[in-house]
């Protein structure tokens, strides 16, 4: 596995970071005055710049209140808190500019966009209903040659609509232009897991139904609702993570093995893994869980009832815990179950792919001890990769787990970074393409279907605990209630 933080400049080396085409390129953000502009968008871009100092870049922020010098002053300091030379700072500053536009009123988008030239990036920092009304404003609209359309999750609110907002795209420009981001796509330890797996003949050897049992794709956090009710109220965790992340991820770790790493082959055989995906025993019900946290502790904070949070409306039903049961119907995937969880407001963080590998099928007579499972665990997040191997203790006849531990080091950019530089360089390896999205709405909206039935009931947990009991899933699969 690669340390990307031990790669380092000399005068007579390239700028670190990887290789770019390093033609200018205007990055028009749609959205400059809203939270993923200050929390993700900038400071991504300020990694970039802090690593690829020779990058040839004219930022615009584009919202319907005029910011002034605000922009400005937060592009520096953005910029600062990621230790962007200062010189590529002035740079930058000196053709950064803010516009005021209304991007829903009249032709107001259409004529600033068909004053641009060149190659131009537009990144909708929106909600997805505002980029869709945008993006109709667009439409016959005289469009720079080389436009590039960046897009935040959701993707649609379903089938239907994910498949009208593909087709809206395409009447403005290529599908190989528009880039639907997902920045789980761009970190690190989740491109140094193909690594890890393709290069390895030790695990590409074993990565199949016949040595795995369960594969569990987990992203439980330990923070609460954290005043996003706005969003998170009327999405969920099923929508916010399931829908996008988590089976981004999947088809990561069920991917046949490419050829090479270009994005038409991995986006393919994403999509491969993604249409053979269905729900266990093709039953909602039985193949999915949900839950609401209670008022609880997390570390030494309380935290009050999830229907008690500003901004929530109790009468939605909104979960904050989800948990999918999904099969990948191939070849070499058929009986596995893996698991898809992710919540808010647990007592336990964990961000992490688990691989649990079946049992040897003969254990030599004579010795004693816990078996198994052998697992290998990789963080979501830089962090540790372990490999769980049961062998000797001390007494030769008796085997125990001992865990092989290594650090994946910090990458040289932010998740947003990783995705940002793709999208200039007209990359779009570490993006989501329509037919994807689509895919996974459809796997999605079985369950979505049976809840509002009423067939998966809300169950309760206490904020800082682990949940609620009976999710526990093995190599059987769940079973149905």
């Amino acid at each position: 596995m690669s340390d990307a933080a031990s790669s380092q400049s000399t005068p007579d080396q390239p700028p670190a970071g990887r290789p770019h085409d390093g033609g200018p390129v205007t990055l028009v953000i749609l959205g400059a005055s809203g939270d993923l502009t200050q929390r993700l968008l900038l400071p991504g871009i300020g990694t970039l710049l802090a690593t690829q100092t020779d990058r040839r870049l004219t930022l615009i922020g584009v919202d319907r209140e005029d910011m002034g010098q605000e922009w400005d002053d937060l592009v520096r300091e953005r910029f600062a808190e990621q230790e962007v030379p200062q010189d590529t700072i002035d740079r930058v500053l000196s053709d950064t500019r803010f516009e005021q536009v209304d991007l829903v009123e009249g032709s107001q988008l259409a004529d600033f966009v068909g004053g641009l030239d060149g190659s131009v990036v537009l990144y909708f920092a929106l909600p997805p209903a505002i980029t869709m009304q945008a993006c109709e404003k667009l439409r016959g609209a005289e469009l720079p040659g080389d436009l590039r359309l960046a897009l935040e999750k959701p993707f649609g609110e379903g089938v239907e609509s994910a498949e009208q907002f593909n087709a809206q795209l395409l009447q403005l420009v290529p599908e190989n232009q528009v880039f639907r981001v997902d920045h789980f796509l761009g970190v690190a330890t989740l491109l140094n897991f193909i690594g890890m797996r393709f290069s390895n003949r030790v695990l590409e050897k074993v990565w199949s139904a016949e040595d795995i049992a369960l594969v569990e794709i987990t992203y439980d956090e330990d923070l609460a609702l954290e005043g996003r009710a706005g969003y998170y109220d009327t999405a969920g965790a099923l929508r916010d993570m399931h829908q996008s992340h988590l089976l981004q991820v999947l088809a990561i770790v069920a991917m046949e093995p490419p050829a090479r790493i270009d994005a038409n082959q991995l986006r393919d055989l994403k999509a491969h893994v993604l249409g053979a995906t269905r729900l266990w025993a093709d039953d909602p019900a039985t193949a999915s869980r949900r839950a609401r946290y209670t008022a609880g502790t997390l570390g030494d904070r309380e935290v009050p009832d999830y229907t008690a949070e500003e901004g929530v409306d109790p009468s939605r039903g909104t979960e904050t815990l989800a948990q999918v049961v999904v099969e990948v119907q191939t070849n070499r995937w058929t009986g596995v179950p893996f698991v898809l969880r992710s919540g808010k407001a647990l007592g336990e963080k964990a961000k992490e792919v688990r691989i649990t590998f079946r049992d040897v099928r003969h254990l030599p007579e004579g010795l004693q001890g816990q078996q198994g499972p052998d697992q290998l665990v990789v963080s979501l997040k830089p962090g540790p990769v372990e490999l769980h191997l049961t062998m000797n203790a001390t007494d030769p006849t008796r085997i125990e787990q001992k865990v092989l531990t290594t650090t994946v080091g910090d990458p040289e950019l932010l998740p947003y970074g990783e995705v940002l530089a793709g999208i200039l360089d007209g990359d779009p390896l570490l993006t989501v393409r329509g037919d994807t999205a689509v895919q996974s709405w459809r796997i999605i909206e079985e369950v979505l279907a049976a809840w509002e039935d009423g067939q998966v009931p809300l169950e309760e947990y206490a904020a800082g605990s682990a949940g609620p009991e009976g999710w526990d899933v093995g190599p059987e699969g769940p079973q149905p209630r």
